[in-house]
């Protein structure tokens, strides 16, 4: 119910859907740049992605580079990799997760990985 039985200010819920968008847009911005890590094999691979999921690194240990168990090496690069991106998703939980909450609760809008 409005206070004095008026209609709902549209100005002022247009401003806070717009201060919304733009806090969104930082959001996923600060994401874009910022960088977090995963690894595997306590450490011999290690992989870099962006808080939005792009890979930006992977080191390898030569410790783990054996040429006649290529696949170890493989399964561990894929661990890594897999480790970053749960990383990145709970950075995007925590820097969106707010957000999403106050456009009504985060399903059904483009873009948002929840």
């Amino acid at each position: 119910m409005i206070p004095g039985g008026g209609q709902p200010n549209m100005q002022q819920l247009l401003q806070q859907a717009q201060k919304m968008q733009q806090d969104l847009a930082a959001a996923q911005e600060a994401l874009a740049q910022a960088e977090v890590e995963g690894q595997s094999g306590g450490g011999l691979v290690k992989a870099t992605v962006t808080g939005s999921g792009e890979l930006r690194a992977l080191v390898i240990d030569p410790k783990a580079v054996d040429p006649a168990d290529t696949e170890t090496l493989a399964d561990l690069v894929v661990a890594a990799v897999q480790a970053a991106n749960e990383n990145a998703q709970a950075l995007q939980q925590e820097k969106l997760g707010p957000l999403a909450q106050g456009l009504g609760g985060g399903s059904g809008i483009p873009g948002l990985p929840f």
